[in-house]
């Protein structure tokens, strides 16, 4: 449970860091690295978000005893 709660934070201050230096490129004229910034910090949350699914399934693989 503690780690859920973990992931959560992590991807709320990946969201509040890429919305702030979006922000920056976007006033200072540069809107194409700002797509860029925002495309890699989903990147990251989807790889985190993957992880996790991946150890749910072998957690539920490891339940039903499926191999």
């Amino acid at each position: 449970m503690g780690s859920s709660i973990d992931l959560i934070f992590k991807i709320a201050g990946v969201g509040i860091l890429v919305a702030v230096l979006n922000a920056i490129l976007k006033h200072a004229g540069k809107e194409e690295q700002g797509h860029i910034v925002t495309l890699a910090g989903l990147a990251i949350v989807f790889m985190w978000v993957i992880q996790l699914l991946a150890t749910l399934f072998e957690q539920v693989k490891s339940v039903f005893r499926l191999y």
